[in-house]
């Protein structure tokens, strides 16, 4: 099957709580028959599966299909974090593009509590077990304290430029149902709110919750014409830069140029932006990276725009991991979602005006004092 004839036929979301009050297989069962819903197909389609989980181990996709009573052809695990699910869908329309599943179910969520939270971030990998827990490394939160000081310093960025993505992406959480965090925020508020790791404060760190998001790849004449959804470029680059601690920088910059020109567009033709949003500064260097601005230039370009959904930038247009909570594993699907919702126009009170292209990029899997997986891709609707 050609690859113009695969893409992303339906999408959906479980509902987001705080803590862990049932099993993450419930969460993925809400959030797969929420997307074949959207797809109009029953469970009996489905012959791929793929899973992007931090709380689901020691079972993985395999024993997922078994408790879902599915007998599958092709299944796959992220093992790239928070890029992983953008990794998970690309690597499924390869799947179905060469016949080894017809529909594949691409799932990603978590369910955990702040302590399991607390002791997963202690041991994520033996780089941060061996090397940084035991010197009381203060999770996460403190590497990219590091990181934003360091683009501060180097670049002059301020804390209020940066604060724009958090406080607009608030704004576009109060739209959206699933969001746990949708009260009022202003830039004073987050400017004044505690110091968590300096320069970072409470708003800039995403808060842990439990849920999934799920995407049905498969066949689009599946659907009407204005319900399909393209891939028109993805890639994916692990480790960059190499040994470098802190880095202002990371594996989109590899390979922007060949995105793009993939998909035969450029970032001033793209409509959205859905950027992992572990920390507003991540955030800041993806646009970076991906062409949005120069190295060095986010601060006055995130004071020249409207990151809100009706905005000039429309970026996080559900309001981010920094207002719906971090789902662990995912976290790296709800921008495909929100995408996709967007693409096929039924974004409801948050949609964006002129929803063609969404971009989409991924970020995860924290090592010695960075992270070291990058992805990212394009995706065109009607």
């Amino acid at each position: 099957m050609a690859s113009s004839d695969i893409g992303i036929i339906g999408y959906g979301s479980s509902a987001y709580e705080k803590g862990a009050p049932r099993a993450e297989l419930s969460y993925f069962v809400d959030a797969a028959q929420a997307a074949l819903s959207s797809a109009g197909l029953g469970w009996d389609v489905v012959d791929g599966l793929s899973t992007s989980s931090t709380t689901i181990q020691p079972d993985n996709a395999v024993t997922t299909a078994e408790q879902f009573g599915l007998s599958i052809t092709w299944a796959s695990v992220s093992n790239a974090g928070g890029a992983g699910a953008v990794v998970n869908v690309l690597d499924a329309v390869r799947a179905v593009e060469v016949g080894r599943a017809t529909h594949v179910l691409c799932l990603a969520g978590a369910a955990q509590d702040s302590t399991y939270f607390r002791d997963r971030v202690s041991r994520f990998n033996n780089a941060v077990g061996d090397w940084l827990a035991p010197h009381g490394f203060g999770g996460m939160n403190g590497l990219f304290g590091i990181v934003q000081r360091k683009h501060m310093d180097t670049y002059g960025t301020t804390r209020a430029q940066l604060g724009r993505i958090a406080v607009d992406q608030r704004s576009n959480a109060r739209d959206n149902d699933n969001a746990l965090l949708r009260g009022p925020m202003s830039i004073h508020d987050y400017l004044n709110a505690p110091v968590i790791a300096d320069p970072l404060g409470l708003f800039d760190c995403v808060m842990p919750c439990s849920g999934a998001e799920a995407i049905l790849v498969g066949p689009l004449d599946r659907l009407p014409a204005g319900k399909r959804v393209h891939l028109r470029a993805g890639r994916e680059r692990h480790n960059h830069p190499v040994g470098e601690v802190a880095p202002l920088r990371g594996g989109w910059e590899t390979f922007r140029d060949a995105l793009y020109a993939e998909a035969g567009t450029g970032p001033a033709e793209i409509d959205l932006v859905e950027a992992y949003d572990d920390y507003p500064i991540m955030v800041a260097i993806q646009l970076e990276d991906l062409g949005f601005c120069p190295k060095g230039e986010i601060g006055p370009f995130l004071a020249a725009h409207r990151m809100t959904w009706d905005g000039d930038f429309p970026l996080n247009t559900g309001g981010g991991q920094l207002s719906c909570g971090q789902t662990g594993g995912g976290g790296g699907m709800i921008g495909i979602t929100e995408a996709v919702r967007q693409l096929r126009r039924e974004g409801g009170p948050r949609q964006v005006p002129k929803s063609r292209r969404a971009l989409v990029s991924g970020y995860g899997m924290v090592a010695y004092g960075h992270g070291l997986s990058a992805t990212a891709m394009i995706l065109e609707g009607a």
